[in-house]
C-alpha cells in the first residue's frame, strides 16, 4: 500500500510540476467538476450517508453535506479570478521613487494532502478541495474508515470526474491511515481528533511538511443574565441535536446564571420536543456512527449519573431506547455536572449536554480559561458591554453571538482552530491563501542604487547617512 501511495504522489507532483503554470481556466474546469461530481450524485451520496450512520436525515445530509460543498466550491470559483491577482506592495523610500517595485504573487503549492472525517465525510472532503483546486493543487484524500459506503462511492466518483493525476481518494484503516500521513506532501490538511492530531503533527514534522489541523475541543456556551431565554435554548438545542451533536463545533457544555438553570433546562426540554416529538422512527433524527460510539456515549451518561448529576433524558414520546437496536440517542441534559465526569473531560460529541452554574461572569470566564482552547465559543446575550468583555478576555478558533456553529457557514470567514483545537485555517479566501504560497517578487530599478545608497564600497559619508535613515 505505501508504494502504491508513494506512486499516486510521484504521478500527481510530476503532472503538477510539468503543467505550471496552472492558469485560471484548468482552476475554474476542476472547480465545476468538483460541483457536478456532488450535484449529480446528491441522492446516491445521501443513501450511502445513511447507510454508514445507521440512519442519517436525508434533509440534514442534503444541507450539511451536498448544498454546503457546492456553496463552498460555488464561492471559490466566482472570485477566483480576484483571489490570484498578484499584491501590489510599497518598497521603502527612496527605492519605489527610483523604478523599484513588490508584489506578492500566489503560487500553487503542489500536492496536498487531506485526511477527512466520518461525521461530515462529504463536507469536509469537498470544502477543503474549494480553496485546493482553486489555488492550482492537486489532491489525494484519505477517506474514514467509519463510514466505508460513502469513502468508496466518493472514490469511485472521482474516478469518473478526474484523473487520478488531479485528485485522487484513498480508503482503508489505521494502517493506511498511517502511511498516508507519512507522505511528503506540500501541504497536510488533517480534520478529527485532538489526539490524533498530535500524531499527524509528529508525522509531518519528519517530512518539513506545512499542516492545517482542523481539531476539536469543547466549545463552551455562555449564557448571559440579559439572553432570551426561549430563543438562546431553541437555537442551542437546534445545534447540539444536528447530526445528533456529532460535530466538532456543537455547543459541548452550557455556562448559565444561578437564577436561571431552571428555566434553561425547561426551555432545552421544550425546544427539543417541538423538534423531535418522537426520535427512534423520526426521519429528521440521526443515529450515532456506530457501537463503539454510542456505547461510549452512554457509559458516560452513566458515570455522570453515578457521580452525582441530575440526568434529564428529553423522550418526549417515552419511546423504549433499550430495545432498539437503532443507535438514537436522546438529548441528555447533565445538571450539576462536575469536573471529575467524563462529559467535563473530553469532548462529547454526541446529544449530551452537560450544565454548569456561574455567580457572576468573571466565573464564566475563568472556567472557559481554565480549559484548552476550544474550536469555538458561542455567547447569547444582548449586553453590547458583556459582550465585548466574552470576545476579549476568551480566547477560541471562532465564535458566535446570539447561536451557535453559524460562523462555520461564512465563506468569508477564516474557519480553524488554536492549540489544541487547531492549527491554521481555510474557507474562502483564506482556504485560497492557505493553500498557495505567498511568494515575494521584488523589481530593481535600472538604476545603480547599491551606488547612491552607499551600499557598494568603498564606504563612505553616503554609507553613513542611509545607515542613519534606517534606523530613524
Amino acid at each position: 500500500m505505501t508504494d502504491t501511495l508513494e506512486t499516486v504522489l510521484g504521478t500527481q507532483r510530476s503532472a503538477f510540476m510539468s503543467h505550471l503554470p496552472v492558469p485560471a481556466a484548468v482552476r475554474q474546469d476542476r472547480l465545476k467538476r468538483a460541483i457536478a461530481m456532488v450535484s449529480e450524485n446528491a441522492d446516491a451520496l445521501c443513501d450511502a450517508l445513511s447507510e454508514d450512520f445507521g440512519h442519517r436525515s436525508r434533509e440534514q445530509s442534503m444541507m450539511t453535506d451536498i448544498a454546503a460543498s457546492v456553496a463552498a466550491l460555488n464561492h471559490a470559483r466566482k472570485h477566483l479570478s480576484r483571489w490570484m491577482k498578484a499584491d501590489r506592495r510599497p518598497v521603502q523610500f527612496p527605492l519605489g521613487l527610483l523604478g523599484a517595485r513588490g508584489r506578492v504573487e500566489y503560487q500553487p503549492k503542489g500536492v496536498v494532502g487531506v485526511i477527512a472525517p466520518w461525521n461530515f465525510p462529504v463536507n469536509l472532503v469537498m470544502t477543503p478541495l474549494a480553496g485546493i483546486l482553486a489555488a492550482g493543487n492537486r489532491a489525494m484524500v484519505k477517506m474514514s474508515e467509519y463510514t466505508p459506503v460513502t469513502s468508496e462511492l466518493m472514490a469511485e466518483l472521482a474516478g469518473r470526474y478526474f484523473d487520478t493525476e488531479e485528485l485522487a481518494f484513498v480508503t482503508g484503516g489505521v494502517e493506511v491511515g498511517q502511511a498516508f500521513a507519512a507522505l511528503p506532501f506540500d501541504h497536510l490538511l488533517f480534520t478529527g481528533a485532538t489526539g490524533v492530531g498530535r500524531h499527524i503533527l509528529h508525522a509531518a514534522a519528519d517530512n518539513l511538511m506545512p499542516v492545517t489541523l482542523e481539531l476539536g475541543g469543547k466549545s463552551p456556551v455562555i449564557v448571559g443574565q440579559s439572553a432570551d431565554i426561549a430563543r438562546t435554548t431553541e437555537r442551542v438545542a437546534l445545534g447540539k441535536m444536528l447530526n445528533a451533536g456529532q460535530i466538532c463545533l456543537a455547543p459541548d457544555y452550557m455556562l448559565v446564571p444561578e437564577a436561571k438553570e431552571a428555566e434553561i433546562v425547561d426551555g432545552l426540554t421544550r425546544a427539543a420536543t417541538a423538534m423531535y416529538p418522537t426520535l427512534l422512527a423520526n426521519p429528521d433524527y440521526t443515529a450515532i456512527i456506530n457501537d463503539r460510539h454510542y456505547a461510549r456515549l452512554t457509559d458516560w451518561i452513566e458515570d455522570a449519573r453515578a457521580r452525582g448529576a441530575q440526568v434529564v433524558e428529553v423522550n418526549p414520546a417515552g419511546e423504549d431506547f433499550a430495545a432498539s437496536n437503532s443507535r438514537k440517542l436522546p438529548l441528555h441534559i447533565i445538571r450539576d455536572a462536575t469536573d471529575d465526569m467524563l462529559v467535563m473531560q473530553e469532548e462529547i460529541f454526541g446529544p449530551v449536554l452537560p450544565i454548569r452554574r456561574y455567580r457572576d461572569m468573571e466565573g464564566a470566564i475563568a472556567e472557559v480559561n481554565g480549559r484548552p482552547r476550544p474550536l469555538a465559543l458561542y455567547y447569547f446575550g444582548n449586553d453590547a458591554s458583556e459582550e465585548r468583555q466574552v470576545l476579549d478576555r476568551t480566547i477560541s478558533g471562532g465564535a458566535t453571538v446570539n447561536d451557535v456553529i453559524f460562523h462555520v457557514s461564512m465563506e468569508e470567514l477564516p474557519f480553524g482552530g488554536i492549540g489544541p483545537s487547531g492549527m491554521g485555517a481555510y474557507h474562502g479566501r483564506t482556504g485560497f491563501e492557505t493553500f498557495s504560497h505567498a511568494r515575494s517578487v521584488f523589481r530593481q530599478s535600472r538604476l545603480d542604487v547599491a551606488k547612491l545608497a552607499g551600499l557598494k564600497p568603498p564606504y563612505g559619508r553616503t554609507t553613513r547617512s542611509s545607515i542613519r535613515r534606517q534606523m530613524r
